[in-house]
């Protein structure tokens, strides 16, 4: 006979109970458990109970945005069919398609059979769920209404990874359209000009400039082709450091602010976030200095976020919210109305809601004045290389045509 630790939930009640039975096999042990009364969620031997205790908390993989969702959307279900925590978890942990998702199930279930709480085990991996994600489940948990919390995360998630797939939409047009551009250049280098530049030598004539210009660098990149891949990487390298470095970033995004058309999108793609998370937190009963401070974590751009946390001082010094955010002169007026008039009503958390509404609506807009602008831009852009290529190739021909 075998003595085995259980943890389990006694049936009627989300009571968490432990003990001890005795069995020949683990279903044995399993069938003594629910004879109790009691639905099993974790059974050891005693000496694997033994050896688990001696090991290591065990690591939890970073969630990314999409992980977060389906684990959040999943966990909510199962939270508003009255299934306890443990039960969730555990569910998760076996049936989660995503190998990332069953091991952060894994691993919470762990800690909360330990006697930790959801909020309080979320907490402890800032880096895999986000600052934001770990105030609201605390907050929801505190209140008693954290099915109603993972409700408003999961629309908070979802609201996010749709202005992001908006935003990168717009922006990987123009990408793939300049990177279009280097290959057909690069290759109209390396491997046409040096084939007209035997002709051209024939000819025996005084070529312009542009073509000399263009001549040498094909023939130079066409010697050296491995500086081809080295300067991609090279490029690659120096934008990723320049927007990784604080010094340079906080300089790129003070200048983005200052772009007629681009200053629109980096706005209310920030804000859209910020009121997002502001009125989420709201309604879950959170303070409004903590809903700032929460709402402030979501805000990618330095510029912005320096100056929200001016506001939030001034808040906290006693300054109404609509009054200080207006002092940070990046709000747009719309939604700083809506705020103060939420104030004044008593009615914030229903015109967060709608200053939410208003910046999807402003934010679907800036997107397809950009797209509309973007196009022809990149015409433009094409053209002009296709025009200096031909100019470089045709004028010597042109040059001898007029000379004979």
């Amino acid at each position: 006979m075998t003595i085995y630790n259980y943890t389990a939930i006694k049936d009627g009640s989300n009571e968490i109970v432990k003990g001890k039975v005795e069995a020949e096999d683990l279903r044995e042990a399993r069938a003594q458990v629910r004879a109790l009364g009691f639905t099993p969620t974790n059974l050891t031997e005693e000496q694997s109970a033994k050896k688990e205790k001696a090991k290591k908390p065990g690591k939890m993989p970073k969630l990314g945005l999409a992980e977060q969702i389906d684990f959040t959307s999943t966990l909510q279900i199962l939270a508003a069919a009255g299934i306890p925590i443990i039960e969730s978890l555990l569910f998760i942990e076996n049936d989660a398609a995503k190998l990332k998702i069953r091991q952060a199930a894994t691993e919470l279930r762990r800690q909360i059979m330990n006697g930790g709480t959801f909020a309080g085990t979320v907490a402890k991996y800032p880096e895999q769920f986000g600052q934001v994600y770990i105030g609201l489940c605390k907050a929801g948990e505190d209140s008693g209404e954290l099915e109603k919390t993972l409700d408003r995360l999961l629309e908070l998630l979802t609201k996010q990874a749709a202005i992001r797939s908006k935003v990168m939409g717009t922006l990987m047009y123009p990408i793939f359209v300049v990177v279009l551009a280097a290959f057909i250049v690069v290759v109209m280098l390396v491997f046409v000009f040096p084939v007209f530049k035997e002709m051209f030598d024939s000819m025996g004539m005084q070529l312009p400039w542009i073509t000399r210009v263009l001549m040498e660098m094909g023939i130079w990149l066409k010697k050296n082709w491995y500086t081809i891949p080295i300067g991609v990487v090279a490029i690659i390298a120096l934008v990723d450091f320049l927007f990784r470095w604080k010094p340079s970033r906080w300089r790129i995004d003070d200048f983005v602010l200052k772009v007629p058309v681009l200053t629109d999108l980096i706005q209310y793609s920030n804000f859209a976030n910020f009121i997002s998370v502001m009125q989420v937190a709201y309604d879950a009963g959170v303070p409004i200095l903590e809903c700032l401070f929460l709402s402030n974590l979501t805000l990618t751009n330095h510029t912005l976020g320096t100056r929200v946390e001016e506001a939030t001082e001034k808040v906290q010094q006693g300054q109404h919210l609509s009054a200080a955010l207006r002092s940070t002169r990046t709000m747009p007026k719309m939604i700083l109305f809506m705020i103060a008039t939420g104030e004044q009503s008593g009615r914030l958390g229903d015109m967060l809601g709608q200053a939410v509404s208003y910046i999807d609506k402003q934010l679907d807009t800036i997107i397809d004045i950009m797209t509309k602008m973007i196009e022809p831009i990149m015409l433009i852009v094409i053209g002009a290389i296709v025009l200096v290529l031909a100019a470089a190739l045709y004028l010597p021909l042109f040059a001898s045509y007029m000379g004979m």
